[in-house]
């Protein structure tokens, strides 16, 4: 048996470890292009924790935040991630820009690209909109959320928490549990857990499973207490209200009675299961204070931390050609 069968996550001889122009979705990577990258953040984790929080490497590159919707956390930790490597780093809020004037997202793309930025960290509303900008751009373009499609940085971050609190990400049960209809985070969390050998269940209630959700590889439950039982990892997620027609759920309170965190409900997981959640929170939601708050079993801060390093690698290793890296295609 090969060494990459026997060890998914390793990189095969000759192969390049991260071949990609772009990191639009975790959709389409391989196992280990997945683990490279939580690799390569490890470094950034404990530059992080240092007095002196710098490296220079992007020194002179220009990284543009072109984000066509709200964000506080994911963009806070994109412009921290850039600038600790040196980049001269530009947000550009779509309800500043010209898109509220009415220009297409090509004509944006077109100006950005006249700009001659050396990468675009990019979210928007619309599934698609990201490959569409990386299609008509010549820099590496980073996808920092589109629509109900993927955010990946987002997986990576939840992948690399697990593994640095669990030892290993392979085997381990982890079941995603709310709103999963119109969660781009799931749907990235899936791809990336199932890829390194995770055993993943998603629980929710009928109206907020997608339908034929198994043919991803996880185990779909409506029953929250039997989805929660024996896992390991607990991933919590947001109610999207935004994105949701009425009727699909009952009240906050109603919801949170079904469906809501709780120490009780967490009993039914294994004795040290770790309680995740990307986001902002929702509390007497989707969890419970006493548990979001509880540091030995909740690893929520160290999700936004490991956050940075995460896009910290991922600036890197996508900038890495245009830097003339060497070995690097």
């Amino acid at each position: 048996m090969s060494s990459a069968a026997s060890h998914p996550a390793a990189t095969p001889e000759g192969a390049h470890p991260f071949p990609h122009g772009h990191l639009t979705g975790i959709d389409g990577l391989q196992p280990w292009e997945i683990a490279f990258l939580l690799d390569e953040a490890e470094q950034w984790v404990a530059l992080n924790r240092a007095a002196t929080k710098h490296d220079d490497r992007l020194a002179g590159l220009t990284q543009i935040n072109a984000f066509f919707e709200n964000s506080t956390r994911t963009l806070l930790s994109f412009e921290i991630a850039g600038k600790r490597l040196g980049a001269d780093v530009v947000n550009m809020h779509a309800a500043q820009s010209s898109v509220k004037k009415g220009e297409t997202l090509l004509d944006t793309a077109i100006t950005l690209n006249a700009m001659r930025p050396d990468i675009i960290v990019m979210r928007h509303g619309s599934s698609g909109a990201v490959q569409l900008i990386a299609d008509k751009v010549d820099c590496p373009v980073l996808n920092a959320g589109d629509g109900w499609h993927e955010h990946p940085t987002q997986a990576l971050l939840d992948a690399l928490t697990i593994r640095r609190r669990k030892g290993a990400i392979a085997k381990q049960r982890v079941a995603i549990c709310g709103d999963i209809l119109h969660s781009r985070v799931a749907r990235s969390n899936i791809l990336a857990l199932t890829a390194l050998g995770a055993e993943v269940r998603v629980v929710a209630p009928p109206t907020l499973m997608p339908p034929a959700v198994e043919r991803l590889g996880v185990t779909a439950f409506t029953d929250f207490d039997a989805g929660l039982d024996g896992c390991d990892v607990v991933m919590m997620l947001r109610l999207q209200t935004e994105r949701m027609k009425s009727g699909l759920v009952p009240s906050a309170r109603e919801y949170f009675a079904l469906y809501g965190l709780t120490r009780e409900r967490l009993e039914k997981a294994a004795p040290d299961a770790l309680v995740m959640h990307p986001g902002p929170m929702n509390r007497g939601i989707e969890i419970a204070s006493d548990i979001a708050d509880d540091l030995d079993r909740s690893a929520i801060t160290e999700q936004v931390e490991m956050g940075v390093a995460v896009r910290m690698a991922c600036l890197d290793v996508l900038t890495r050609k245009g830097r003339g890296v060497e070995g690097w295609v």
